[in-house]
């Protein structure tokens, strides 16, 4: 059984096809290893692998099939986690040479939830510095399959690459600006950044411990839903997690579109946005009418003053998270963190509070607006994915920061859910993508109108050829 035959199928028919018995855990595990051994040492999308580990889990997972105990969908099917994600007695760096000797002593509750659905774990993904804007200089990113010479997306770019490059069937990513949106837009996965406190970061390294979220990036939204089905709930560990109840996310998927209201803003969705990227997103809300969606047009509160605070509010919360280590040895950190650290190190009280403030006015805003609509369809980025070579242009122009991230900060500051879906190709071949933002807990619709898009296209059948 070759591992040409395995990799892209979907987390979901990979376990259904252990419970049937067609192979097992440990055969698809094998095969999982020997792609990810041939292939990253192009891609680098694995920071660390767990070959040992992660074939005692898939014996495990495979002696409890024998056993007659079925611990779900996710069964016996191999993940992976952001290397922010604790696991014991592993290396957590967080895309952090200063971090380099870090062992944790303990496994992240979204690690245990995933164990307890019966996944298997083949590793920690790589991701950049801090899990902010860049790779440590002394770190060897991460490559887009679709093409080594263009953006994997950050932070959770490893999360990416090895998703669709079927080197796992699913991995768990975090946002904090758009850390999930950006690599699912640019390798052209499903992405999920949950309502915040829906899922716990009791062992997560934190960027922003109040705009980080952690959630789910496969390459079908059935998978998504799996996942988020293990991963949701209340945590003691996490005195931010909800404490509502976990409705079953598979269950309602096939119930489609028709009689839900899906809001656009034009005015937000055109603002500064190349026209592939317009053009993309218009198709993408055809399709959702086209599937029985009412298309309605709303106006997003005012959002550029959240847009314009997020590094505040981000840099003030990182310049916390790394006060033991900076600047007391500030040499060791890459210049684009310490920029972020530096900048939060000069918030004053007043500007922080100025952010907050701003923040729960537009969050509160945004709130009301679902009482007229289920979800929002947005673009995610206002360019194509671009070359990496176009980077530095990109990041170098003024307020650069604010526009790329203007599609996807306003919904960490808020806490609203969100869902990442392919759309199209450009020319150049690499993946469009499109957003759905949904009121708090909303997560359910998201997921369903995700489903029916993505029964109604293709995108998600298309694979890189590696």
């Amino acid at each position: 059984m070759a591992s040409d035959e395995l990799h892209y199928l979907t987390g979901l028919e990979a376990g259904q096809r252990i419970r049937s018995g067609e192979f097992s855990s440990a055969e698809l595990t094998q095969a999982m290893l020997t792609r990810i051994e041939k292939l990253d040492a192009e891609l680098h999308s694995y920071a660390t692998v767990l070959p040992e580990s992660a074939m005692a889990e898939a014996a495990e997972a495979d002696a409890a099939l024998a056993k007659g105990e079925n611990r779900g969908p996710l069964h016996g099917v191999p993940l992976a986690v952001k290397d922010l994600i604790a696991m014991k007695h592993v290396r957590t760096s967080a895309g952090m040479p200063i971090l380099k000797n870090r062992i944790t002593d303990h496994d992240a509750t979204v690690v245990t939830r995933l164990r307890a659905a019966g996944a298997v774990i083949l590793g920690k993904l790589e991701l950049t510095e801090g899990a902010y804007a860049s790779h440590h200089p002394d770190v060897t990113a991460p490559v887009n399959p679709w093409n080594f010479d263009y953006w994997t997306g950050v932070s959770s770019s490893g999360s990416g690459v090895a998703t669709a490059g079927g080197l796992c069937f699913g991995s768990l990513g975090s946002d904090t600006g758009g850390s999930i949106r950006f690599p699912s837009l640019a390798c052209g996965t499903v992405g999920l950044k949950p309502t915040f406190g829906r899922v716990s970061r009791y062992g997560v390294w934190p960027l922003s411990e109040t705009l980080d979220h952690i959630g789910p990036m496969t390459r079908s939204v059935g998978d998504a839903a799996a996942m988020y089905n293990a991963l949701a709930g209340e945590d003691p560990r996490d005195p931010t997690t909800l404490t509502a109840p976990v409705p079953d996310f598979l269950a309602g998927l096939e119930q489609g579109v028709r009689g839900l209201v899906i809001g656009v803003d034009e005015a937000f969705n055109s603002r500064d946005v190349e026209p592939e990227v317009g053009d993309a997103l218009g198709a993408a809300i055809e399709v959702l009418r086209g599937e029985g969606a009412e298309i309605r047009p709303v106006t997003l509160p005012p959002y550029d003053d959240v847009v314009d605070n997020w590094v505040v509010i981000c840099g003030a919360d990182a310049a916390v998270t790394h006060a033991d280590t900076y600047p007391a040895r500030k040499e060791e950190y890459g210049p684009v963190i310490s920029g972020l650290i530096d900048t939060g190190h000069d918030v004053t009280a007043a500007d922080y509070a100025r952010a907050t403030i701003m923040r729960q006015n537009f969050s509160g805003a945004l709130a009301k607006l679902f009482d007229e609509i289920d979800m929002i369809v947005a673009a995610s980025f206002v360019v194509p994915t671009p070359r990496l070579d176009a980077m530095d242009d990109l990041m170098g122009a003024p307020g650069a920061l604010e526009r790329l991230i203007r599609f996807t900060c306003p919904f960490d500051h808020s806490g609203s859910p969100t869902l990442s879906l392919p759309c199209g190709f450009t020319d150049a071949g690499t993946p469009l993508g499109f957003q759905l933002i949904g009121r708090h807990l909303g997560e359910d619709l998201l997921l369903r109108a995700g489903h029916a898009y993505e029964r109604a296209t293709v995108w998600n059948s298309r694979h890189p050829d590696i």
